[in-house]
């Protein structure tokens, strides 16, 4: 059974980066930290099709974080931006292909909180 980070890259794979732009093409390769141990994903993009793959290469862009980090950010919990800007994330390269790359990230879960009678009030 694979994992909320293998199911999203293996999603991003099969959508053919239909939430990126067709004209998008670069590398980006993403370092993920968990404790002594260290996961690498290589994405490309060129005109719109994307693949993705383990391998260790040069890329034009490379995100590094923890794999807890980066599980919040697949799973919509972490915004990959605010984290950056934290200092939990860090970026290099072509600052297009992490905006790009962003926009493959899914958006917060929706809330499961009900409204109480407090917020319900506020609205009247």
């Amino acid at each position: 059974m694979s994992g909320p980070i293998e199911g999203f890259f293996e999603q991003l794979a099969r959508s053919t980066g239909g939430s990126l732009p067709r004209r998008a093409s670069g590398s980006l390769r993403i370092d993920l930290e968990d404790g002594t141990t260290a996961e690498r994903w290589l994405v490309s993009i060129e005109e719109g099709g994307v693949s993705v793959s383990h391998r260790n290469a040069k890329a034009d862009s490379v995100i590094r974080t923890s794999k807890k980090v980066f599980e919040g950010m697949v799973t919509g919990r972490v915004n990959a931006m605010a984290a950056a800007l934290r200092g939990v994330v860090s970026l290099e390269g072509d600052p297009t292909l992490l905006v790009l790359f962003q926009r493959a990230l899914p958006g917060p879960p929706p809330t499961t909180t009900k409204p109480t009678a407090a917020t319900t009030r506020d609205r009247s």
